[in-house]
């Protein structure tokens, strides 16, 4: 890893999605693109710092993640290799932190990796990683998108109530950074998106703007959210204009809804809409 600079950063966050298998319809990646350019039109004008980057030649397989070519401004070619970079954002008003990792799902040489990425974190000092991942589901594009949130530390886990994962199988790197950080004992969250499996075409905003959404809550934060609303919005009625052309995919939409509303419905409570409140007076109140 090629390490630019080491900024002095306040009790920071470090942030990590990555595209590839952990990445349904693009909505981690997006959601982390997202947050690195969400402060630089606000009043704060936050611009991120290139931290670190890791170098290709060691992780990757050019076969599977090639290299991009590209024409440049000044009309010449040039390749865009596929890597990782690490970046940190300060943001005054905020009284923590953002480091924000972001690249391509490493080819080889996992555990090697995610030692680096750790180890970084080590030298940045950050008190807590968030992992953000996207996975195709049964649900319905027409209801808000499921967020899971997990978490191996009981301390995170009695705060916010969350279990550790109970998947077993095939997993990505994002699998393999959260047992990186239960090994060292670093507080760690994992929040992943349910995408519609009908409708996988990346990207999609609703994903994306779920994801920023929940780390607003865990984090306490308001991010600012741009046009992600409208995106997201846009997303929605492009779906269901699609699916409109083929009845089966229509009842079978109507299906999920009605399972996904005989489940949550119910469930639907006072607690539910004290957080959607809490979210609005602090978006309020910041503004």
């Amino acid at each position: 890893m090629e390490i630019l600079q080491i900024p002095m950063l306040r009790n920071p966050v470090m942030l990590i999605a990555f595209s590839g298998w952990n990445d349904g319809a693009e909505a981690a990646s997006g959601a982390i693109e997202h947050l690195l350019s969400a402060w630089q039109e606000s009043n704060d004008d936050v611009v991120p710092v290139l931290i670190a980057q890791v170098d290709s030649e060691d992780f990757y397989d050019y076969q599977v993640s090639r290299p991009q070519v590209r024409i440049n401004e000044s009309s010449q070619r040039e390749i865009t290799w596929p890597g990782t970079q690490i970046f940190g954002l300060s943001i005054p008003s905020m009284d923590r932190d953002l480091v924000i990792v972001t690249g391509v799902e490493p080819s080889m040489r996992w555990k090697s990796f995610s030692r680096e990425i750790l180890d970084i974190a080590d030298d940045l000092e950050a008190t807590l990683v968030i992992t953000v991942g996207a996975m195709l589901s049964d649900s319905p594009h027409t209801r808000p998108i499921k967020i899971i949130a997990t978490t191996a530390s009981s301390s995170l886990g009695i705060k916010f109530d969350l279990q550790p994962s109970t998947y077993q199988g095939s997993t990505g790197i994002i699998g393999v950074l959260q047992d990186g950080c239960t090994k060292r004992g670093v507080d760690s969250l994992s929040l992943w998106a349910s995408v519609p499996h009908y409708a996988p075409n990346a990207p999609s905003p609703k994903a994306s703007l779920a994801l920023i959404q929940a780390i607003e809550e865990y984090l306490e934060i308001t991010i600012p959210l741009g046009d992600l609303p409208e995106q997201a919005e846009e997303w929605e009625v492009s779906v269901t204009q699609l699916a409109s052309e083929d009845a089966d995919v229509v009842e079978y939409v109507k299906s999920l809804e009605a399972s996904k509303d005989a489940v949550e419905l119910p469930e639907a409570s006072g607690e539910t809409i004290a957080k959607e409140f809490e979210r609005y007076l602090r978006r309020h109140q910041e503004d």
